[in-house]
C-alpha cells in the first residue's frame, strides 16, 4: 500500500464503523488512483502538450471553440465542479491546433482550483502560446460544494470570464464573441 492509499485507509477508519467491510475493500487503492487522475494536471508538461501544434497562418479573424466539457476539483472543499468552457482568440500570424485548446483546458482543470483562477490560467496560456491579439474565455460550472453542502442550491451555476487584449479593449470584438456564444 502506498502512502496515499494508507492515508485513505486511515480516513476510512475515522468515518466508518467497519472500514474493512466488503464494500470498502480496495477503496483506499481506488480513491488514491482517482485523486492521482483528478490532479494529473500538476504533472502535465504544457510545452509537450502543445508540442508542434502552433502553425503560421494569415487568419486574423476570431477563432472560437465552445462547449469544451471540463471537470475540476474545488481547492476549498475538495469537491468537484464541472461544466463547459468557451475559448476564443484573434490570432496574429500563428494559430493553435484545435485539439490543443481542449487539452489546455484539461491541463488546468486537473488541478485543485477555483473557477476564477482556472478561467484566467486558460486565457493567459492561449495568449502566450500564439501571441494572440486578444483572448476571451467564459466558463460555466456547477459546484458540488454549493450543491451538496452548505447552502445546498442544486440549480446554481457560476459563470466567469476573462477578456484579454482586443477582447477587453474593443467592444466590437467582445460583442462578436458573446454573439457567437448565443447562436
Amino acid at each position: 500500500m502506498d502512502h496515499l492509499e494508507a492515508l485513505y485507509a486511515e480516513v476510512l477508519s475515522h468515518i466508518e464503523k467497519d472500514p474493512h467491510r466488503e464494500g470498502l475493500k480496495g477503496t483506499p487503492h481506488r480513491a488514491a488512483q482517482t485523486w492521482r487522475y483528478l490532479t494529473s494536471g500538476y504533472h502535465m508538461d504544457l510545452t509537450k502538450l502543445i508540442n508542434s501544434a502552433i502553425f503560421t497562418s494569415e487568419v486574423d479573424q476570431m477563432i472560437l471553440v465552445n462547449n469544451i466539457e471540463f471537470y475540476s476539483v474545488c481547492e476549498h472543499h475538495l469537491l468537484p465542479f464541472f461544466g463547459k468552457c468557451h475559448v476564443a482568440y484573434v490570432p496574429q500570424g500563428k494559430v493553435l491546433g484545435l485539439s490543443k485548446i481542449a487539452r489546455i483546458v484539461e491541463l488546468f482543470s486537473r488541478r485543485l482550483q477555483i473557477q476564477e483562477e482556472l478561467t484566467s490560467q486558460i486565457a493567459h496560456c492561449i495568449e502566450e502560446a500564439v501571441n494572440a491579439d486578444g483572448v476571451g474565455v467564459i466558463m460555466e460550472a456547477r459546484h458540488m460544494c454549493m450543491m451538496m453542502r452548505g447552502v445546498a442550491k442544486q440549480s446554481s451555476e457560476m459563470k466567469t470570464s476573462v477578456m484579454l487584449g482586443s477582447f477587453r479593449d474593443d467592444k466590437k470584438t467582445r460583442d462578436e464573441f458573446l454573439a457567437l456564444l448565443d447562436h
